[in-house]
């Protein structure tokens, strides 16, 4: 009997390592993203600092299963059997779940979705039981469920959502009034009160939220925390401001970067030490409630579906091996998850300071809140007197240096935010845990961050619609959660009761399968993105570099160009329609890529130096012909599909085979164009240029071979607007890649020159 329970254990224990490498990759945005954002210190700097916190935290966590003592749901009311189908529930969903946010790269709380995942299951199995046992009494749902948790947990995270978005907002606007962004003037002068209030409430946070779930720490030293709470705070900010100074005159040490550092430290233990019971502390409540039932039924015989239980609710310590264990694995997801830096980096971007390469599309929620806030910020402005807009304005005010960095190894934002959202994020989430408030440290980081780029003017009328929308993906994605944590454990309790094992053993697979194939889907597109250069690469200043990237912008383009000519043409003769459209499909991508391009031209031409100034003109024209050749093959492609889509009569067979003809010849000259510019063996363009008339007027043959059908034999006129349509949007696409090499042989031809 009890091999069934074993086998759901190692299954339990196998899902709780994948919940923390997935766990991980989602709240490491908690902790990495101001000191990534800001390059306080080198990325592998970052690793490290951040790895001994969370190996700290996880050793030293108390283990307690928070949720299950805080009372989600009233465990004396449920027999082992079914204590355990909620918990295998509860794991594959927190699994599948967190897998599919980190694969969105959007940040959510692994804290909420463990909460409303017991929830679920919870209410499912006390409806089965009502229906089963209490004709469908609803009312007595009570007994088993503290609806109020559930309740304070929601009202704590609206709460926790608005409160850090404002405080942060506040405490940052001030901050800048204070240090400008040319903070290395100030920080002399206030650098040390700065870094003692900082250290002083990175210090607080540590003690409130980190040694209070420290497991070594004896009562009465607690006891002694808590009582002189505010004399340890002042001892704490004089004695910090002091090291501050010292660090500042002595050491030459920039107090930001120790802030940022020490900031990193704290919120990694935090979560190491305070979340981690969120991915394991199901397995290890479901090892204790074993443990309490085959005690029982070695000594009364207690069947699963008979034993109650009630001595659930206590604490459930976690033996030290596997806090190392879960620590270690949680230090190797940091280093190694892909997934963990794609959410850290949607954080970032949301928060870097200017313009970037938007990811979110703007709505008409955020379009409304951007246009009222512009009627109400212009309305306040006009009642302020020009001197104070104008020091207002002063203080705001970016270097030179700064409005104009677009390279890629450019910071997002400076050290003064970095340092202003771990304290903000450090004193709000401390004092949320004094208060004993349910919140989320997630929500809490990622709000702050929102407010403190808010506040440092981040978000001007040229970002702010898509970043709002980014705000509002990822909150809307946080109420998500909630909802499909409950219905998804739901689900799948119900579906474990009624299933048995074999249920139970499919979920387990299925969910193993999803995860493990959304890892390697993931991989490939990193790598992918990592193989190949990025058209909007910001950093070209030489004309060198402007022709090796324009060389491969060009070929790559050709490459798609070939490609779906190739396709239109055959799946045209072959009437697929499928295949017509899944070609099209691939239009969308080519014009992303030309847009990116044409989207940055203005940094592009900021970034160059004095040298390569005269190279934008060059540029921009290349641009335009690339995207002349995208349109003359995105007409081919969408007028092929639609005639199929439209039933229209297939081209006749000496069309195809002359459109054929055409594509075979392209082919020729298309090959050898992308072996030019990958090769970089431009003095072959004047032997592709004299193809040119050639192709052309093989291309001028075929129309009038056309006029001729049209006079004689041609019936369908359907059929003659899609071929001529075919054969002049060729020709366009001939002239344009012809034009388009000329403007390339006499620019490196100048080039040349110019080096020499």
């Amino acid at each position: 009997m009890e091999d069934i329970y074993i086998v759901m254990l190692v299954a339990l224990f196998a899902l709780a390592i994948t919940d923390l490498v997935v766990g991980v990759s989602n709240d490491a945005v908690n902790f990495l993203n101001s000191a990534i954002g800001s390059k306080a210190v080198s990325m592998r700097t970052i690793m490290i600092i951040a790895s001994v916190g969370v190996a700290v935290g996880a050793i030293f966590s108390s283990g307690l299963m928070e949720v299950a003592r805080k009372g989600i749901f009233m465990p004396g009311e449920f027999y082992f059997e079914e204590i355990m189908i909620i918990f295998m529930a509860v794991m594959i969903t927190d699994v599948l779940l967190l897998d599919f946010f980190n694969s969105l790269g959007l940040p959510t709380s692994t804290t909420v979705s463990i909460v409303f995942e017991l929830l679920g299951a919870a209410v499912c199995m006390a409806v089965i039981k009502i229906y089963s046992q209490d004709n469908g009494d609803l009312g007595l749902l009570q007994n088993y469920i503290n609806s109020s948790k559930a309740t304070e947990i929601i009202i704590g995270i609206l709460l926790a959502v608005v409160i850090a978005f404002i405080v942060g907002a506040f405490v940052q606007y001030i901050s800048r009034l204070i240090f400008s962004f040319q903070f290395e003037k100030k920080i002399k002068y206030v650098g040390a009160a700065f870094g003692g209030f900082s250290l002083t409430s990175i210090l607080y946070f540590i003690v409130i939220k980190g040694l209070k779930s420290v497991s070594f720490i004896s009562p009465e030293t607690l006891a002694y925390i808590n009582d002189n709470t505010w004399f340890i705070v002042l001892i704490g900010f004089i004695a910090f401001t002091l090291i501050s100074q010292f660090l500042m005159s002595v050491l030459k040490l920039n107090i930001l970067r120790i802030i940022i550092i020490i900031g990193t430290f704290a919120l990694a233990l935090a979560f190491a030490g305070n979340d981690l019971v969120n991915f394991i502390g199901v397995p290890i409540a479901a090892w204790q409630s074993f443990d309490l039932w085959q005690s029982a039924y070695n000594a009364t015989g207690a069947l699963p579906s008979e034993f109650l239980m009630a001595g659930l609710s206590g604490k459930v310590n976690t033996p030290e091996l596997l806090l190392v264990c879960a620590g270690a694995v949680m230090v190797i997801t940091l280093w190694f998850s892909s997934k963990a830096k794609t959410v850290v980096d949607t954080g970032i971007n949301l928060s870097r300071q200017g313009d970037s390469v938007e990811r979110f599309e703007p709505n008409w929620l955020s379009r409304g809140i951007v246009r009222y806030s512009v009627i109400i910020g212009g309305a306040v402005s006009s009642v302020l007197p020009d001197g104070l807009k104008s020091s207002i304005d002063n203080k705001f005010s970016k270097p030179n240096s700064q409005k104009q960095s677009r390279r890629v190894d450019a910071p997002a934002f400076d050290m003064v935010r970095a340092s202003v959202n771990l304290v903000v994020a450090s004193v709000l989430i401390s004092i949320g845990t004094n208060m004993k408030l349910p919140l989320s440290t997630t929500y809490v980081t990622f709000m702050v961050a929102m407010g403190t780029s808010l506040a440092d003017r981040a978000w001007d009328r040229e970002s702010a619609v898509y970043r709002v929308a980014g705000v509002l993906n990822v909150i809307g994605g946080w109420f998500v959660t909630a909802i499909v944590a409950f219905t998804a454990a739901a689900i799948f309790a119900s579906i474990i009761f009624y299933g048995g094992t074999i249920a139970l053993v499919v979920l387990i697979i299925a969910a193993l399968v999803v995860v493990v194939r959304s890892s390697i889907i993931h991989s490939k597109e990193m790598k992918k993105e990592k193989d190949q250069k990025k058209f909007n690469k910001s950093d070209i200043i030489t004309i060198n570099e402007i022709t090796a990237e324009t060389s491969e912008n060009i070929s790559k383009v050709i490459a798609g160009i070939d490609k779906v000519y190739s396709k239109s043409v055959d799946h045209l003769g072959y009437y697929d329609l499928s295949k017509l459209k899944k070609n099209y499909k691939r239009i969308e991508k080519l014009e992303v890529e030309v847009d990116e391009l044409k989207d940055n031209i203005f940094y592009f031409i900021k970034s160059l130096d004095e040298n390569s100034v005269e190279a934008s003109k060059f540029y921009i024209l290349t641009l335009d012909y690339l995207q002349d050749m995208v349109q003359s093959i995105s007409f081919i492609a969408r007028n092929s599909y639609n005639h199929v889509h439209n039933n229209h009569k297939n081209l006749k067979f000496n069309q195809i085979r002359d459109l054929k003809k055409v594509d075979d010849r392209l082919q020729v000259l298309f090959d050898e164009l992308m072996l030019t510019f990958n090769n970089n063996e431009f003095d072959k363009i004047d032997s592709l240029l004299n193809e040119k008339q050639e192709l052309l007027d093989y291309v001028s043959d075929l129309i009038q071979k056309q006029i001729k059908r049209i006079r004689t034999s041609e019936s369908s006129p359907r059929n003659t607007k899609l071929y001529f349509g075919i054969l002049l949007e060729t020709k366009d696409l001939i002239g344009s890649t012809m034009n388009l090499l000329q403007l390339f042989q006499e620019f490196y031809q100048e080039a040349r020159k110019t080096n020499y």
